[in-house]
């Protein structure tokens, strides 16, 4: 007759905070699959909804990211901004940032679009930096308050190479007093010249939270399986 099932006590003290901290890690994970759910449900609203004009406040602003803006007003080609990016395609090159000077007297920053290496010199784009007022159509976008990531190199603006959009420093660095604290990416219509090509904004969120859930559940399973397999082994040889 097998011996009753009697938990020993170095087991018994790994297995049930493991199993408990897994269960955590799922639970944390479905919390997080259902955040995700609903950051896409309102991205694709946003991006669905008709177009407005650019905010007054950033506080509107937040409320109204990846919404279609249209703004005319005057591009200052002669302050442009480089930020470090890569095409779909995986080709480097730069994101030309430019101030638009609104019809309202504002100046806003607009994502013009991807240009590779070659052609930060504006010389070989002339054709794309248009003279007068212009009619502006993309996406409203909020800049992140400080670094994205630490991995991300700092910006160097004396070298006019950013790699994440700090409107501030742009401002600073191009003398705008009366700039707007969010910024436009323009869609795809097409430049004079074909560059810089806009719609570079990257609207596809990843939501792997559910693999992640299901991951964490099935190793809490494992632990308990493998304990109680371990326990029924060692009852057979008593």
């Amino acid at each position: 007759m097998i011996s009753a099932f009697r938990p020993r006590l170095a087991p018994t003290l790994f297995t049930v905070p493991g199993v408990l901290i897994l269960l955590a890690l799922g639970i944390w994970q479905v919390q997080r699959l259902h955040w995700k759910e609903g950051l896409i449900a309102r991205r694709d609203a946003a991006v669905a909804a008709a177009p407005i004009a650019p905010p007054q406040t950033l506080a509107e602003a937040r409320t109204q990211e990846f919404r279609h803006v249209v703004a005319e007003g005057a591009f200052e080609n002669d302050r442009e901004l480089s930020l470090a990016a890569s095409s779909d395609s995986g080709e480097s090159g730069y994101q030309v940032l430019t101030p638009l000077r609104m019809t309202d007297g504002r100046t806003m920053f607009v994502d013009r679009g991807f240009i590779p290496l070659e052609l930060k010199d504006k010389a070989g784009r002339v054709a794309g930096e248009p003279a007068g007022i212009v009619h502006v159509a993309g996406l409203l976008r909020v800049p992140p308050a400080q670094k994205p990531s630490f991995f991300l190199p700092d910006n160097r603006p004396d070298l006019n190479l950013w790699f994440w959009v700090d409107l501030p420093a742009m401002a600073r660095q191009d003398v705008i007093a009366d700039f707007v604290p969010f910024y436009i990416d323009a869609d795809k219509t097409p430049n004079p010249g074909g560059w810089p090509k806009g719609g570079v904004t990257r609207l596809d969120l990843p939501n792997d939270h559910l693999q992640y859930a299901i991951t964490w559940f099935s190793l809490a399973v494992a632990l308990v399986v493998i304990y109680v397999l371990y326990h029924r082994g060692g009852a057979a040889t008593d």
